[in-house]
């Protein structure tokens, strides 16, 4: 008995131990997937930054990080819009700042007006 019971022990510890090493790696796998996605993100970013260095005057620009601060995704999608719009030559470049007000305007979500009337 002693010696059945010893290989089921070491039974259930090579299954403990090949079901750790597979969380080991799967841990691994997605950990690198992130970290390759990250990097990506990060070049992309830095090739809209300098676009945007291309298309945008510099009061532009400013206020572009502006919005980034307060809503990165609007400032992601204006920029990826201004960048294609740069590479297929639809927009004059540099942008000035009063353009990119009014392109802003123009994408900013409709607001809806709020009033209270007293009875």
């Amino acid at each position: 008995m002693a010696v059945s019971t010893d290989d089921e022990l070491s039974q259930l510890r090579a299954a403990r131990r090949s079901h750790l090493q597979e969380q080991i790696e799967e841990q691994a796998n997605s950990q690198l997937a992130a970290e390759e996605h990250a990097q990506m993100e990060a070049v992309e970013s830095a090739q809209l930054d300098s676009a945007m260095k291309a298309i945008l005057s510099p009061e532009a620009r400013s206020r572009l990080a502006r919005l980034d601060l307060a809503y990165p995704e609007l400032a992601q999608s204006v920029k990826q819009q201004l960048a294609h719009l740069h590479a297929n030559s639809r927009i004059a470049v540099p942008i000035a700042d009063e353009t990119l007000r009014t392109i802003l305007s123009g994408l900013q979500e409709q607001r809806r007006d709020t009033t209270i009337r007293r009875l």
